[in-house]
């Protein structure tokens, strides 16, 4: 097939796009390189299948002439995506994701490509839950990027209902792995790992007892691309998760093997904190007979081992 990934050199893109060349698909990566990095994709730059393209999802001149090669999929990654970002710039995250999704979704409409939505699971309202998040827990748009996602996910939406675009919105809970960033802005087994093996202090915001459910990148991305090649999934939301969470405290113990190396912190923003993320991925299941291959003790092992070898070159 010929599948368009927006987005496709970031930390799951890079993935992503690793899948559908495995598949023997012709590739098409739109990237502006905001949040991603060119250098993700230089396993694949021998492969003639795939052809990237640097250039943004708000300039429309741009998407129509990529959507002029009449792609079957549009796999729509790309995004500004980080939280305190879009609370300190709620324009430009209004911008790339719900005016840049909208540009998007017009070209798809116009060539009648099924069009998935990477959405997330901070659009869930997260604050008294006690039990796994399935589809049909209520949203809440604590944030400016919640606020996107669920504008996004709604146009992709009325773009089923309206036009009969085939759509599929994918929430994927925490995501963990190589060529994910270890700086504030990366995820906290990236930044813990990459901690422990500097011999640093692994500092825990407020008392630790927060828990998350962290999935291996190759798990995301195979859902992804599992979600995208199914007619099953056409206008449907699906989440996806290790299916357990962990708390921060053990994950740090995890990690580090040695409680003197962890450290509790005064927490920067405790009123947005998430007490409890644990997915509920049963839909998935059913739908696509999709389940994570991954545990969290395994992923972290491949993911230490990838960070210490990139270290070493």
């Amino acid at each position: 097939m010929k599948i368009l990934v927006t987005g496709g050199s970031g930390f799951i893109g890079r993935w992503v796009v690793k899948r559908l060349l495995d598949d023997k698909n012709l590739v098409w990566v739109l990237d502006d390189m905001s949040n991603g990095n060119l250098n993700n994709l230089d396993d694949f730059k021998e492969n003639s299948n795939l052809i990237v393209t640097l250039g943004d999802i708000k300039d429309k001149i741009k998407l129509h002439e990529l959507f002029n090669n009449n792609f079957d999929i549009c796999i729509h990654l790309a995004a500004s995506i980080i939280v305190q970002d879009s609370i300190n710039n709620p324009r430009k995250t209004f911008e790339n994701d719900v005016v840049g999704t909208f540009n998007v979704l017009e070209e798809a409409k116009r060539t009648n490509t099924k069009f998935l939505f990477m959405s997330t699971c901070m659009v869930y309202d997260t604050a008294s839950t006690q039990s796994a998040i399935s589809e049909k827990h209520p949203v809440k748009a604590a944030s400016p990027y919640a606020g996107a996602k669920l504008a996004g996910e709604n146009m992709v939406q009325s773009y089923y209902y309206a036009y009969g675009l085939p759509t599929v919105i994918v929430r994927p809970f925490n995501t963990y792995g190589p060529y994910q960033k270890s700086t504030g802005e990366g995820g906290v087994v990236s930044i813990f790992i990459d901690k422990q093996l500097n011999g640093d202090v692994l500092n825990i915001y407020g008392d630790g007892k927060q828990t998350r459910d962290l999935m291996y990148v190759e798990d995301c991305a195979e859902f992804v691309v599992e979600a995208a090649y199914s007619d099953n999934t056409n206008g449907e939301i699906l989440n996806a998760g290790l299916g357990e969470d962990i708390t921060i405290n053990d994950l740090a113990l995890l990690i580090c093997k040695n409680v003197s190396y962890i450290k509790h912190v005064e927490h920067i923003h405790p009123q947005s904190e998430i007490p409890k993320l644990v997915c509920d991925y049963s839909k998935a299941r059913k739908l696509l007979g999709w389940e994570p291959k991954t545990s969290l003790e395994e992923g972290i092992e491949k993911f230490r081992k990838w960070m210490m070898m990139k270290d070493e070159t």
